[in-house]
């Protein structure tokens, strides 16, 4: 991560006005990675890449996967009206044109045990019709539906059985009801090593389920950057977000070291947006959203759509920020400030890669505007708030 200069006082003991950059790689221009690298690393980052991609290629996730996650909002408290009203507000809002695809119900869908035959039963109070019948009625609005288990003997809430032993029967369910994307998180493992249960999975869903987005919930405890490539199509790198700046601001943190392991085919998952839902201010949510597009972060809405403010609706539907791969030497930037004071902070094009005498075109994807800069890029950002550009040789 590189480092911004600051011309407030007094200054903090420890930088906290970070300069985020991602820099397209050279070898592979698609999938920009966070930080400044030298070349060598990236040519051992790029032979790893290749390497995973190998191991795990279902075809899904060439971009970061986006859409909606009942678990932030709602807890347990879901049923199949929530999901299908869901499904018609990410549509009725201009959501799903803007690639929010995926309406993913989290944990206590289910009945406590399974039946006869071993078999996962949706809840007969919530879920009455049945997965398969939300299924197609999310397909019939264009979009995906998500499912929720765990490599473990229970789900998290305990309310539920999760997947341990089970791994291919439930596979071989969801592809039945027309699932496309499962989220599978890490609760009750009977004692058994997290390489075990998810290989199990894993290995389950390239037999059974390849035509469904793997996301693994592992949160980030045995390093699942490293070897969860080759298994999913995601990973969480870190423990479960909640709706405040101290919890977001350490969730960019520790997903930020293993930026280079991401890529086209397997994203680094620091968990879902809270944009939306009271716990934080305008500037905090515009700050969270952009640095989970900049890390190329899922962008998975954690809010009620059906009720969301005009504010919250601008922040996710701002369709510049995640708007396609850095390419050309574009360098995308945010200027985060990270102190409860306004403060000025200056990007030198040493920081970021560009040579002191490149003539620049800046976007401001907030202000939607456009300016000319040279050597560097410096503005005053108000407390817990950000700038970000994408800056275009001229």
């Amino acid at each position: 991560m590189a480092r911004a200069s600051s011309s407030s006082s007094p200054p903090s003991p420890r930088l906290l006005l970070f300069l985020l950059v991602a820099v397209a790689a050279t070898l592979l221009p698609e999938a920009a990675a966070l930080g400044n690298f030298t070349a060598e690393s990236r040519g051992a980052r790029w032979r790893s890449r290749r390497a995973r991609r190998r191991a795990f290629e279902n075809g899904l996730g060439r971009t970061p996967q986006m859409g909606w996650n009942s678990w932030n909002h709602f807890y347990c408290g879901i049923n199949e009206q929530i999901i299908r009203e869901t499904a018609d507000a990410l549509v009725n809002t201009g959501l799903a044109k803007l690639g929010y695809q995926y309406v993913n119900i989290d944990d206590c869908w289910a009945e406590y045990s399974r039946d006869s035959q071993g078999n996962f039963v949706p809840n007969r109070q919530t879920f009455p019709s049945g997965i398969k019948a939300l299924a197609d009625y999310v397909h019939a609005k264009g979009l995906k539906l998500g499912i929720y288990s765990d490599a473990g003997s229970q789900t998290c809430s305990n309310k539920m059985p999760g997947s341990l032993d089970h791994e291919e029967q439930d596979v071989k369910t969801f592809a039945s009801w027309g699932v496309d994307y499962l989220k599978y998180d890490n609760c009750n493992d009977a004692g058994r090593s997290v390489m075990e249960r998810y290989t199990r999975m894993s290995n389950a869903m390239k037999t059974y389920g390849k035509n469904i987005f793997f996301s693994l919930c592992e949160w980030g405890k045995e390093n699942p950057a490293t070897w969860a490539g080759r298994m999913g199509n995601s990973w969480r790198t870190t423990g479960d977000i909640a709706d405040n700046w101290g919890s977001m601001t350490s969730r960019a943190d520790e997903n930020d070291q293993w930026a280079a392991y991401a890529g086209p085919g397997g994203w680094n998952d620091p968990d879902m947006l809270e944009v939306g839902n009271g716990g934080m201010s305008e500037a905090e949510y515009r700050s969270h959203f952009s640095i989970w597009a900049l890390a190329k972060a899922p962008l998975l809405i954690g809010c009620d759509v059906r009720s969301m403010s005009q504010q919250t609706k601008n922040i996710l539907s701002n369709s510049e920020v995640w708007a396609g791969p850095l390419s050309n030497n574009r360098k995308a930037v945010v200027l985060w400030n990270r102190q409860s004071y306004q403060a000025t902070i200056t990007a030198h094009w040493s920081n970021i890669g560009l040579a002191g005498s490149v003539a620049v075109t800046a976007r401001d994807l907030w202000a939607h505007s456009s300016f000319a800069a040279q050597g560097q890029i410096s503005a005053s950002v108000a407390p817990h708030d950000c700038k970000m550009y994408v800056l275009t040789p001229n």
